[in-house]
């Protein structure tokens, strides 16, 4: 069941920032900053500037938009999913089939760019974290592509139940190392990529994987998740001959919402919704439900934490939306109201990835099924002539096992740690 955030006040007890390298930049309204030791602040000036050069060099953008083309597969297909809609007896369901992507989810777009980024900037070796491991398999993708060497972080707990993704990353090429730091799981493996850059940004560029991160970073994935919305609201004008009435997307760090999203933002009569996963048992990853602001990885945002700033273990059966925070932007976003957030439980995730396939025949990631259980609920409230698009993110392979067999981290015996990681209030600079 799809569950709407109430608004209530989450900001706790955090006091004011104080002042760190670089807090002033990549502000989204009181959110983002940098929040980093002081050896980072010039390589990521140095990063700010390859990407603004980039943005200016015709001959970069010439090459991202051939590759989009002829290697990724853009444009995806907008889908009318009329199976899916008469079943929710409402509005109409449009699908952006981001999981016919080469590599299976949206994640292949900000790879790519980042890949090209990092050669622009004679950067050998591409450092990556990942979660459900589609983003691992994009980065390994494009540094098999563009000859770079590359290191890819994942928690344990998720390299069991994406077992697959991890066999996909080694056979391109990947040297992928277990995090068994506090859950090991996506938070975890930002850490660990995040520690890696540190030492080794000479040579190396840290492509993370969604909108989170210390400046630019939120800034650069969105930019080159863009292209989800702008195909999107082309094809639902071709389509519709109108904007959709509701547009909606699961957000874990929340790249494919912030890709989605962007296109509407200025339109106001386009209701904006993420949704992110409420987990079971009481247990889930919903910071912008039950977080509080604070800093992580490098940025102020919605982080889970207890009283203590001590970050507890989180779960979801989406293992890409097991993240204790969100990007910057979707933060402020929650604060100004232009986009609603709410949960979705595993087991109404679970019944929509079955949902989907049993009327489309179409098998989502367990992170979209969120986003589709969502839809649907949304549309039985709705009349025949609303409509509703959704950005299906990923496609479902990966996740068959935890759907024919129950979770893996909790079914196949990985054990869940106790985890002592503690997120900074506002006023913690590090």
């Amino acid at each position: 069941m799809y569950r709407e955030n109430e608004g209530r006040e989450t900001s706790g007890a955090v006091g004011p920032a104080a002042g760190t390298a670089g807090r002033s930049a990549g502000r989204y309204g009181r959110f983002g900053g940098q929040y980093v030791a002081e050896t980072l602040v010039e390589p990521l000036a140095e990063l700010e500037r390859a990407f603004v050069s980039c943005g200016q060099d015709a001959a970069f953008a010439a090459e991202l938009a051939r590759l989009l083309s002829t290697h990724v597969g853009r444009p995806t297909p907008l889908y009318f999913a009329a199976g899916l809609s008469a079943h929710a007896g409402g509005g109409r369901i449009y699908l952006k089939r981001e999981d016919l992507t080469h590599t299976g989810a949206h994640k292949i777009n900000n790879a790519l760019g980042q890949g090209l980024l990092a050669r622009f900037m004679g950067k050998t070796r591409l450092v990556a974290d990942t979660g459900a491991g589609q983003h691992g398999v994009a980065t390994a993708t494009v540094a098999r592509l563009l000859g770079l060497a590359c290191t890819i972080y994942m928690g344990r707990v998720d390299m069991a139940r994406q077992r697959s993704n991890v066999e996909r990353m080694q056979l391109l090429g990947a040297t992928v190392v277990p995090v068994d730091e506090g859950t090991a799981t996506l938070k975890d493996a930002v850490a660990a990529a995040l520690q890696d850059w540190t030492a080794s940004f000479g040579h190396s560029h840290l492509l993370l994987g969604s909108v989170v991160g210390p400046h630019p970073f939120p800034a650069i994935v969105r930019h080159f998740q863009a292209v989800i919305g702008e195909e999107a609201r082309r094809q639902i004008l071709a389509a519709e001959a109108r904007l959709p009435d509701e547009a909606i997307a699961c957000v874990g760090g929340g790249s494919n919402a912030a890709g989605l999203f962007s296109a509407f933002l200025d339109d106001a009569a386009v209701r904006l919704f993420g949704v992110q996963a409420g987990g079971s048992g009481g247990v889930g990853s919903a910071a912008l439900s039950c977080g509080r602001p604070g800093v992580l990885h490098g940025m102020e945002t919605f982080v889970i934490q207890d009283a203590a700033g001590l970050v507890p273990a989180t779960h979801s059966i989406a293992a890409g939306l097991d993240y204790p925070a969100v990007g910057p932007e979707h933060s402020h976003w929650k604060e100004t109201g232009r986009v609603r957030y709410g949960t979705v439980d595993d087991g109404a995730a679970l019944h929509a990835f079955r949902l989907l396939v049993q009327t489309e025949g179409i098998m989502p990631a367990l992170e979209s099924a969120h986003a589709v259980a969502a839809a649907v609920e949304r549309a039985r409230a709705l009349g025949p002539d609303d409509v509703v698009l959704v950005g299906l993110s990923g496609r479902g392979e990966k996740d068959l096992r935890t759907v024919l067999y129950g979770d893996t981290d909790r079914g196949f015996g990985v054990p869940r740690v106790e985890d002592r990681s503690r997120a900074r209030s506002s006023g913690d600079p590090r």
